[in-house]
């Protein structure tokens, strides 16, 4: 699938705004709900792939992945690992999680 620019830009400068708007919900030790905590360092995993693509530049895929699954190091679970890993099936990469 394929994305014109200015949607992709779009797109991340929306995610940019939700990092922003969550960031007081970073961070282990935080008492938000899980979800809400799952959300901001989703947000947070991404937000300098989003800067990039706000600038029209390109970012690393292997590196965004990687900082998707380290969420899990934040978050209990395994929703970084997930995400991650669904992620890179839907793309065809070879991310090594």
């Amino acid at each position: 699938m394929s994305i014109d620019n200015i949607e992709a830009r779009l797109i991340a400068n929306a995610l940019y705004e939700i990092r922003l708007l969550l960031s007081p919900y970073l961070g282990s030790e935080n008492d938000a709900p899980r979800d809400v905590r799952l959300a901001a360092h989703l947000a947070y995993a991404l937000h300098s792939e989003a800067a990039a693509l706000i600038d029209s530049g390109k970012f690393d895929l292997e590196a965004a992945l990687r900082k998707v699954a380290a969420i899990d190091n934040m978050v209990p679970g395994n929703d970084g690992g997930r995400l991650a890993a669904a992620w890179t099936i839907q793309n065809g990469t070879a991310h090594s999680g």
